[in-house]
């Protein structure tokens, strides 16, 4: 009895053992039911910069943190940007009042005064007219003897200074009954108008003065520091996006025919092989290039191959920009 257990567990034994060594042999042997290629990941990037010139006031983030959409990562010095805002308030609220004044019109009290002014220039006229007529009179009726040509030229001058004084006030008093011109009040209103756009602009700069994320991503590299003068050229930060993600294969015109778009496909690190991450076919190239350098493949270099990115489900960020990996693509039926 005892001979028939040993004898049986060495045959389970032995089993297991072959299956071991079958399987040590040929894990590395590509399955029938999918397809090795071998590529790189890659992540957009997005390089980040102030959109004016100035000294950096402040940095919140380092590399390697990361960032939310529109978290704050930098500012800059806004000190004399708040002083024009308040140049430009003022000066807005100047031409505030100068199209209200148009709006409402000429007050009573000035057409009033305008009426006063008119009435005593027109006493002045008449006071004048009878001066001059009387002397005129005079000078007729003794030949010249009793008035001199200088009296009467000087009465004249007063009567026809006295009339032109009568004019303007008539011209005055119509312009402030009648109110401003439909001209002025458009100058105006666009003098107005023209202040609110400068204090627009301002304001806009200020808030450009902060630099905010502009997707979930992590900072790759901080290129300036606190006090540094930058411009609209000068990068700041960079951010490596965290989606989407994809790793770039090359297959070659055998290897096409088995992939199509939506392939359900395995990415494998050298680092934890035990520990795939899913990802999923989603471009293939049409055009046709020759395998790039950085591309380890079985065939000759030369041979024409085709771009094919797999996209993959990665949240825990565990695939780093340019990591070499080993994908498996399900072949498609």
């Amino acid at each position: 009895m005892k001979k028939g257990v040993v004898a049986t567990l060495l045959v389970v034994l032995i089993l297991a053992l072959a299956f071991a060594a079958y399987w040590y042999w040929n894990k590395d042997k590509p399955s029938e039911h999918e397809l090795t290629l071998y590529g790189n990941v890659d992540i957009r990037q997005v390089s980040l910069a102030f959109e004016q010139a100035g000294r950096i006031q402040r940095l919140n983030v380092q590399e390697g943190d990361k960032v939310q959409q529109g978290e704050v990562l930098a500012e800059l010095n806004t000190d004399a940007l708040k002083i024009q805002a308040q140049q430009a308030k003022a000066q807005l609220n100047v031409q505030k009042q100068a199209v209200i004044a148009q709006e409402v019109g000429t007050r009573p009290e000035q057409i009033t005064q305008a009426k006063a002014q008119l009435t005593s220039a027109q006493a002045q006229l008449e006071k004048a007219s009878k001066d001059f007529q009387r002397l005129q009179s005079l000078s007729n009726s003794t030949a010249g003897q009793a008035i001199s040509k200088q009296e009467l030229d000087f009465a004249r001058t007063s009567q026809a200074t006295a009339h032109a004084t009568v004019k303007e006030q008539q011209a005055n008093l119509e312009l402030l009954e009648q109110g401003a011109r439909a001209e002025d009040r458009a100058a105006t209103k666009a003098q107005y108008d023209a202040s609110q756009a400068n204090l627009n602009l301002i304001e806009y700069q200020i808030t450009q003065s902060i630099l905010r994320a502009p997707v979930n991503a992590v900072v790759r590299a901080r290129l300036q520091e606190v006090g540094d003068m930058t411009t609209t050229q000068k990068t700041v930060y960079t951010l490596a996006l965290t989606d989407p993600k994809w790793v770039r294969v090359y297959a070659n015109e055998q290897q096409l025919g088995l992939i199509k778009m939506g392939n359900q496909a395995q990415v494998i690190r050298d680092s934890q092989p035990n520990q795939p991450i899913s990802g999923k076919i989603g471009y293939i190239s049409s055009v046709a290039e020759f395998t790039p350098k950085t591309v380890q493949t079985e065939d000759i270099r030369t041979t024409l191959v085709y771009e094919v990115r797999v996209y993959v489900n990665d949240p825990d960020d565990q695939l780093k920009m340019g990591q070499p990996v080993t994908v498996k693509i399900a072949k498609a039926d």
